[in-house]
């Protein structure tokens, strides 16, 4: 049912006009209302119908070349075939045509030599000494023979002329009128007949007969002859050629005169030739009268050439034919093979890219020969293998950036989120990271009401393996402010770094450390106690001064018996230290120099006077104009200490 609706549903405006038409035409024409009219849906149901089949033609043209297989055959028959085709069947309508001609030539080349036949007998018996250039007279005739004497020169003429028509008959008319046989009914031609000599139709009782003729007058005298011709007379003109006949008065009977094939292709040959053949009572021409010959090309070859030739010739013929047939036929097989290996290479791509679009990239397409579409094909099968395992490094990818966005989320979640609260001191820290999960560390921590612990440190290298060992970092230390006892005074700065490390030391590979500076400022003396292990010296900004706090040891997690000093800096009323890692002095411009440190010196100095989230802003679009790029080259974490 559906498929019949979809059928429906396709049918255009022409097929719901053709269907309308023919039912209007099938109820008239049963109904037997009005011939004119049944006649016009007549038409329109035909010219609806043509035009019908004509759009299906080509919905099932279009479908069958669909496959390009089918396209190139077709294409190959319309450019090779079809005019080798038209060719061939031009060059034997050719033959046909010239031959057909040739033997109408020969046949009435004959009809003429035997009227000659007919019209020196006629000369003859008026002429007292033959015709004109005809040498010695046969017979010496009197002048104006009658009588005894025409009687006894037609007895003599008559073999001759009986060779060639047996039912001859003759007339003279002079001083007297002779006839032979006595029996015949022949006149002189009425007054206006041109020519001596020809073919004419008499009337021989109800039927017209056909006849050949000759007249000759002289000195009075006319000698008339005339002779039947029937379809076997006809033949006898050229012995063994085939049908000779005059339509529409001599038709051959059931036993043709054609001679047999010399071989299998001895092909039949027909000429026609329109003739003159006028009425005898009238004189008036007959219409639509033709010399037909049905012969054999042998035949006519040879004729032509000599029976001999002619044969040889036909059998030139013949195997230049089958030599052409046979390079036509190789030539065709040389191309459907062609256009089999073309498309089916085409249709093995199709369906190896079927198969890449349902998913399948395991799908190998045979690779078949040594050429171009081999070499398509490995070229595919290559292709195919490279997107197998793009498809899988990009799963893998889109797992990993899935899990590094976890990991991301779950890093932002260790970065403080609220800034420990003192009276006199105010912090602020950004992480800027360069990938998805930064390296990078800073933290805030309470120890009291009058105290409290920050850091920032650079892991060594980047990706998930530097943001574990930040989360590390973190867990260690947190772990440790957490044991105190809430009191920041007696807690040795250096004695806690020492113990990170050797817990980074213990716990993770020998390649990985840390760079980690670490201070705990008491809100009521205003003291700074820290300690730098392999950090980059932070800077205390004192009005126009920037003081350096270098570095008391080396970094962490690399050396499990380094040792840690500590120092301690009061912070007066103003006072802004700033702690910052690599990637905010290590960039490099086009041409590559460092930002450095001279150039942050001189933009915190010109900063100190902003906000602490304004100043670390804008030395990030400094050190990011500096670059040239978009793209941070390291991570950018800052943390600004300031003494309010």
């Amino acid at each position: 049912m559906e498929q019949a609706a979809g059928y429906w549903r396709r049918l255009g405006l022409m097929e719901w006009a053709f269907a309308a038409v023919a039912v209007v035409y099938a109820i008239l024409y049963f109904a037997r209302v009005s011939s004119i009219l049944n006649s016009i849906f007549a038409l329109a149901t035909v010219v609806c119908g043509l035009a019908v089949l004509g759009r299906l033609a080509r919905r099932l043209m279009r479908r069958a070349i669909w496959r390009l297989r089918n396209r190139l055959i077709v294409a190959y028959l319309f450019i090779a075939v079809v005019p080798i085709v038209l060719i061939l069947t031009l060059a034997w309508e050719a033959g046909q045509f010239v031959l057909g001609q040739m033997a109408i030539y020969l046949a009435n080349a004959e009809l003429n030599r035997s009227l000659n036949s007919l019209a020196i007998p006629a000369q003859m018996l008026v002429h007292p000494l033959g015709p004109p250039g005809a040498g010695p007279p046969l017979i010496q005739a009197p002048a104006r023979p009658s009588g005894r004497n025409a009687e006894m020169l037609v007895t003599s003429m008559a073999p001759m002329i009986q060779r060639s028509f047996p039912d001859f008959e003759l007339c003279i008319d002079g001083a007297d009128r002779f006839r032979y046989p006595a029996q015949a009914s022949l006149t002189p031609p009425p007054a206006g007949w041109k020519g001596d000599r020809g073919l004419m139709v008499r009337r021989d009782g109800k039927e017209s007969r056909l006849y050949a003729w000759a007249h000759a007058v002289y000195a009075g005298t006319e000698a008339t002859v005339a002779a039947p011709l029937d379809h076997a007379l006809l033949g006898k003109l050229v012995p063994d050629f085939g049908d000779i006949d005059v339509v529409p008065y001599t038709e051959h009977g059931p036993r043709s005169r054609i001679p047999p094939k010399v071989n299998a292709l001895d092909f039949a040959v027909s000429g026609v030739l329109p003739v003159d053949v006028p009425s005898w009572i009238s004189g008036r021409g007959e219409r639509n009268t033709f010399l037909l010959v049905n012969s054999r090309a042998s035949t006519v070859l040879g004729v032509v050439f000599g029976k001999a030739f002619g044969e040889a010739v036909l059998t030139a013929f013949v195997a230049i034919s089958i030599l052409f047939l046979l390079v036509e036929m190789a030539s065709l097989w040389a191309g459907i093979t062609l256009t089999r290996t073309m498309t089916g290479a085409v249709h093995e791509l199709y369906e190896g890219t079927e198969h890449v679009k349902e998913g399948d990239f395991s799908y190998r397409i045979p690779v078949k020969g040594a050429d171009q579409l081999a070499e398509l094909s490995a070229s595919f099968n290559s292709m195919t293998s490279n997107l197998g395992r793009l498809i899988v490094v990009a799963k893998e990818k889109e797992r990993l950036e899935s899990e590094l966005t976890i990991a991301r989320e779950v890093q932002n979640q260790l970065f403080p989120k609220d800034v420990p609260f003192t009276r006199t001191l105010e912090l602020k820290g950004v992480c800027n990271p360069a990938r998805m999960v930064s390296g990078d560390y800073y933290d805030f921590m309470a120890l009291s009401d009058t105290s409290l612990a920050f850091a920032i440190g650079d892991v060594a290298g980047k990706g998930i393996s530097a943001a574990l060992l930040m989360a590390t970092i973190q867990s260690t230390m947190r772990t440790q402010l957490s044991t105190l006892d809430g009191a920041a005074r007696g807690c040795s700065v250096a004695q806690l770094v020492s113990t990170l490390n050797r817990q980074l030391y213990a716990t993770t590979a020998p390649e990985k450390y840390a760079t980690f500076f670490f201070a705990i400022y008491d809100d009521t003396t205003h003291a700074l106690t820290y300690t730098n292990a392999g950090h980059l010296a932070p800077m205390l900004l004192r009005g126009s001064l920037v003081a350096m706090l270098d570095s008391t040891g080396t970094v962490v997690g690399a050396f499990p018996a380094a040792r840690y000093e500590e120092k301690s800096v009061t912070l007066e009323h103003g006072d802004i230290l700033v702690a910052y890692t690599d990637g905010i002095v290590e960039p490099e411009n086009a041409y590559g120099e460092m930002f450095g440190e001279e150039r942050l010196r001189e933009l915190l100095l010109r900063y100190a006077a902003a906000g602490s989230s304004e100043t670390i802003a804008r030395v990030m679009e400094a050190v990011i104009e500096w670059t040239g790029s978009s793209e941070l080259q390291d991570d950018m974490t800052m943390v600004v200490a300031r003494r309010v």
